[in-house]
């Protein structure tokens, strides 16, 4: 193929294989961004230590928790919602099947596009028109296989777990930053 940009080494264990795998899904942003997030993660020892779990004293306490929680565990918490969507698109066979066809087309029209031009009725079909058929004609399939109640349930679970975690974690470094008024 000519004017091929794609990225096609892939070591799995040292076997290295030939992948056809666009450059936006395998790019170096997306890579780049996962990269940085590991870099950043606590550990995960603190993240869960038992005994930096408290009752806060007030509201103020809860919201001064859950901004610096936020903050210091973000990396952390992107990779629980990350776990949360794997272990609902994996526990849910249905799903995973629709994902699954559901990509594989938009695989198979990338290649498509790249050969040659799709012609209907003496128009050309661009590959976001055919992306935007796949993504209709698999809407059906993914309501039957509930994809809107995972969207839902990771997100309820995802703002339960992060939630309680940053409001009852204490503040890493035990830095109080009391809130003072200055009078004008």
């Amino acid at each position: 193929m000519e004017g091929k940009s794609l990225d096609s080494n892939l070591d799995l264990g040292g076997i290295t294989g030939q992948l056809n795998i666009p450059k936006v899904i395998s790019g170096g942003a997306a890579k780049e961004w996962f990269d940085r997030r590991r870099s950043t993660i606590r550990p995960w020892s603190s993240f869960g230590d038992q005994r930096r779990f408290s009752k806060p004293k007030n509201f103020g306490e809860v919201c001064k928790r859950l901004v610096k929680n936020l903050d210091h565990f973000q990396s952390n918490y992107i990779f629980v919602f990350l776990g949360l969507i794997a272990y609902c698109v994996i526990s849910s066979p249905m799903l995973l099947i629709a994902l699954a066809v559901f990509f594989g087309a938009l695989y198979i029209i990338h290649l498509k596009a790249q050969e040659s031009k799709l012609i209907l009725f003496g128009r050309e079909v661009t590959a976001a028109h055919q992306y935007g058929l796949a993504g209709g004609v698999s809407f059906p399939f993914f309501w039957l296989a509930g994809a809107g109640s995972a969207v839902f349930w990771v997100l309820g679970a995802t703002m339960a777990i992060i939630g309680s975690h940053a409001a009852f974690h204490e503040i890493e470094g035990g830095e109080e930053c009391e809130l003072t008024m200055e009078p004008v």
